[in-house]
């Protein structure tokens, strides 16, 4: 099965099938009929790529219930570090972190679930990450989490003097202080 089950409920590792010959590679990014196998029941509605160059840390974003949004995250060109933070309330996970390095080389994706905080830094000189989502975008409900908070203490693999940060991102607050309202349901 090309899902790998995390320690946190309902994040997903995927990590398709990849046909390789002397003429380069094919594989399947999303094939709906193998994610609902795996009970995973979502429309995806918007797709959005960037471009981001080495030390840059885009997150921790969020929107707000109820214009949540689950990701399907994968990398076109470079490497990224991913990490998704369970915000959602009475999760055995609530408040850890995962983190996986996903490239254009291993061809990995991450399934994000609505309910956690997500970002990624970029490891390589440049990367242009993919991901879909299962609703759009909506400027009211956007939230978001300091990436450096203490509490959540996340290694995102970049010497604190190359991070690169948007003026937005530095404006989000610390966990304690920032508002959620997302909960775990099995």
């Amino acid at each position: 099965m090309p899902f790998i089950k995390t320690n946190i409920p309902g994040l997903l590792v995927f990590e398709p099938e990849v046909f390789e010959d002397s003429r380069g590679y094919f594989y399947e990014s999303y094939n709906e009929n193998l994610f609902l196998k795996e009970g995973i029941e979502v429309k995806f509605v918007q797709d959005n790529q960037s471009r981001s160059g080495y030390g840059v840390i885009r997150g921790l974003h969020y929107q707000l219930n109820p214009f949540s949004q689950s990701k399907l995250v994968r990398v076109l060109s470079g490497s990224i570090l991913d990490v998704a933070v369970d915000i959602r309330k009475n999760s055995p996970a609530y408040l850890q972190s995962y983190s996986i390095e996903l490239s254009s080389e291993n061809k990995k994706q991450i399934f994000v679930p609505k309910g956690f905080a997500h970002g990624y830094s970029v490891l390589s000189e440049t990367a242009e990450i993919f991901y879909k989502c299962d609703n759009f975008w909506n400027k009211e409900t956007e939230g978001g989490i300091m990436y450096n908070d203490a509490q959540l203490n996340i290694d995102w693999k970049i010497p604190e003097e190359k991070v690169i940060i948007s003026k937005k991102d530095m404006g989000f607050p610390r966990f304690e202080n920032s508002r959620h309202n997302f909960y775990f349901s099995s």
